[in-house]
């Protein structure tokens, strides 16, 4: 099970499903059952990202190597990227994984289909290596 450090929202593992209480807000939020909820399901709990043009991905050296635009088709992973980027600091290996059970289906489809989901592959390949990335966010004009 993954707890987010920002804001106490659960994602678990599959054949979990207690429910959970957010601390200090009066919420109530709910474990993640992978099987049933969807890459949708896991936006709609995440913060609002209107203020954002994009997310800056950035090497060890701190030199860009990507921008993820704020745009359709992309804003997924913008705020997939925002939540990792604000909860764990960069993309590190923990944030690798708390963000490919963000992206749910996206996940297994980026795994069959290399390529296809970039900004997943992303995250498999810090997993993979170990090394983690900066984030950076540029705010909108």
């Amino acid at each position: 099970m993954l707890v987010c450090k920002r804001c106490a929202a659960t994602i678990s593992t599959p054949g979990i499903g207690a429910r959970r209480r957010s601390p200090g807000t009066g919420i109530s939020g709910y474990t993640r059952n992978l099987s049933t909820v969807t890459f949708a399901d896991n936006l709609a709990a995440l913060p609002t990202i209107d203020h954002l043009a994009a997310i800056e991905v950035l090497d060890a050296d701190g030199t860009v190597i990507d921008t993820v635009e704020n745009k359709p088709g992309k804003s997924g992973s913008v705020k997939v990227y925002n939540h990792l980027a604000e909860v764990y600091g960069a993309l590190t290996p923990e944030a690798a994984t708390a963000g490919l059970t963000i992206f749910a289906e996206h996940t297994e489809d980026a795994r069959s289909n290399p390529g296809k989901h970039p900004n997943v592959d992303r995250l498999e390949q810090v997993l993979a290596s170990g090394n983690p990335l900066g984030l950076r966010s540029v705010p909108s004009a």
